[in-house]
């Protein structure tokens, strides 16, 4: 019922916020006469915040058409190379007329990014994207609106999330490198480790970042949320059925807009405060900072539905239960045994001020990994990085980029990095077929 009542006052603050948008440009146009009233900044900058706190935010783009590799502005084209119900799978393809950059771009390592299922849209990696584009071919997974979803493609379990990886990961080829951001590492790690026991090629590289491998470090709020209540509580308390306007009406979820409400809950200081500078940047006609504000928050309130079924297992697996770290995770019936990984190398990397995802949780699969050899093992601490720091801003840019290329760039021709298979008992053995 609650999700009905959010489109009822959805549709109802609509012609609102369309109204104070007109508004706000009456008294801001230099041909109105309105703008030449007293006052006028002020009511205007006052509208167009009201137009921006009632308006609905849509999935945003990438709008990533070219980068610069080398010295050369080179062409990007955003092309789907699988797409599955809960999941699309993106690749970046760069293209140029410039024949030597061709043939370097052509023999660039290949990095799949495995985005967040968490309530924002795989665009908030945005920044990351764009800068591995400069060293990179690069992939990411672009998870679906579960309100888009007709609840004729079934449910969608954290089982099949380390699916999804899996497939990804074979599509790719066995010299990608897989970059998890926040939630996926624990999945990611299941899917490499599941592939390892099954003797198939893992990744040459696996970075992982901001993420609750094991959540009882350091807990947050967040990570104190989900342990300290009951399963039962989230599913009677967080769940709710898609309304009829959408495709996937019926289907059971984890509305955006509860996520959301989270979201601003855990510094409601700091967004007001955000808030009140930008209507001080209006009246002040500071432009600048101003696109700055909208950039972010047209990312951060554009939020998405997730699955019932895959955000109940994962609290239970991730927070309640600790199945990865304590041996007792079973995915599809067979054990995660992440010590079967042995060749590929492992970087873990946290944020100093990181609140959602605590110190020592992402850095606890160095203990979990244990068949990869110390010389391929790399923690790298971001001093000063709240959790977004860690992957998009000036920190990621100019500190953290520079870690990840380097790390990448240093396992692509390790005998054991990605060109060898696992076993069961920890020894590299066969010679895998490396894809182009």
């Amino acid at each position: 019922m609650l999700y009905q009542l959010y489109e009822a006052q959805r549709a109802l603050l609509s012609p609102f916020a369309e109204f104070a948008s007109a508004s706000s440009k009456l008294y801001n146009h230099p041909l109105s006469p309105f703008t030449h009233t007293p006052m006028a900044h002020r009511v205007s900058a006052g509208l167009d915040l009201m137009h921006r706190l009632s308006k609905e935010y849509e999935k945003p783009e990438f709008n990533i058409t070219s980068v610069n590799v080398g010295g050369v502005d080179v062409a990007v084209q955003e092309q789907v190379a699988i797409n599955k119900p809960f999941c699309r799978l993106l690749r970046f393809k760069r293209f140029t007329d410039n024949l030597p950059m061709l043939t370097l771009m052509k023999d660039q390592p290949t990095v799949l990014i495995i985005a967040p299922l968490s309530g924002h849209h795989a665009t908030l990696l945005r920044d990351t994207v764009r800068s591995l584009l400069q060293d990179h071919k690069v992939y990411i997974t672009d998870w679906t609106d579960a309100r888009m979803v007709p609840v004729e493609a079934g449910p969608f379990h954290l089982d099949d999330y380390v699916a999804y990886v899996q497939e990804f990961i074979r599509h790719v080829g066995p010299e990608v490198n897989v970059i998890s951001v926040c939630q996926p590492t624990v999945p990611v790690l299941a899917a490499i480790s599941l592939m390892a026991s099954n003797d198939e090629p893992t990744p040459r590289t696996m970075t992982m970042m901001g993420g609750p491998i094991d959540a009882r470090r350091s807990p947050t709020a967040v990570n104190n949320l989900a342990m300290n209540k009951s399963h039962e509580w989230f599913e009677h308390n967080v769940i709710y059925r898609v309304p009829v306007n959408y495709p996937g009406a019926g289907r059971r979820v984890y509305p955006g807009f509860l996520q959301h409400t989270g979201f601003v809950a855990m510094n409601p200081d700091r967004h007001l405060s955000s808030h009140y500078d930008y209507f001080l940047d209006l009246v002040r006609g500071d432009d600048e900072s101003a696109d700055a504000h909208r950039k972010f928050y047209d990312e951060y309130n554009a939020v998405l539905d997730m699955p019932a079924e895959y955000y109940l297992d994962t609290i239970k697996v991730v927070f309640q239960d600790f199945a990865l770290v304590n041996g007792t995770w079973e995915v599809n019936g067979q054990l995660v045994r992440p010590q079967d990984i042995t060749t590929s190398a492992l970087l873990t990397i946290e944020g100093e001020l990181d609140d959602i995802s605590g110190a020592g949780q992402t850095k606890a699969a160095h203990e979990l990994c244990t068949g990869i050899p110390k010389e391929r093992q790399f923690h790298y601490d971001v001093e000063g990085a709240g959790h977004y720091g860690i992957f998009s801003g000036r920190r990621w840019r100019e500190a953290v980029y520079l870690q990840v290329r380097s790390f990448i760039a240093a396992h692509q021709d390790d005998v054991g990095a990605g060109g060898r298979r696992n076993s069961r008992n920890g020894s590299a053995r066969r010679k895998a077929n490396a894809g182009a």
